[in-house]
């Protein structure tokens, strides 16, 4: 018998997080509960049914997740932006016309392209 981390994917370990967090959150009716990029591993489909599982938490306790996945970041009521400035760690909460770069960013990288635009609106809905 194997030990999780050594014979679970980074998808799967994550799967794992989150199923035993929600479970646990759950059970003990936690105000708050922080996923610090539990989505390590996964994309696609996955990361959308995280991103809902993620959602649907937030019904009854607030849930803070930091992630780099357009799928999970726009399901999420509230987006804000993490960033270093002159050494000093900042955050700026997005109004809808932002939360749209953000997430565009997320799909394209720099180069935001329109398609990304749209998609990114398309996930918001």
């Amino acid at each position: 018998m194997q030990k999780i981390e050594e014979g679970a994917s980074g998808g799967e370990s994550a799967r794992v997080m989150l199923t035993l967090k929600a479970q646990m959150a759950a059970s003990r009716q936690l105000p708050t509960i922080v996923f610090d990029e539990i989505d390590t591993g996964i994309s696609g489909e996955v990361a959308d049914k995280m991103g809902r599982i993620m959602k649907d938490m937030g019904g009854s306790m607030q849930v803070i997740c930091i992630t780099h996945l357009p799928q999970i970041a726009s399901k999420g009521n509230n987006h804000y932006h993490v960033y270093k400035s002159d050494s000093t760690t900042k955050i700026d909460m997005l109004g809808e016309e932002e939360r749209v770069k953000e997430i565009a960013q997320m799909l394209s990288g720099s180069g935001i392209t329109e398609a990304a635009i749209q998609n990114a609106k398309e996930l918001l809905k």
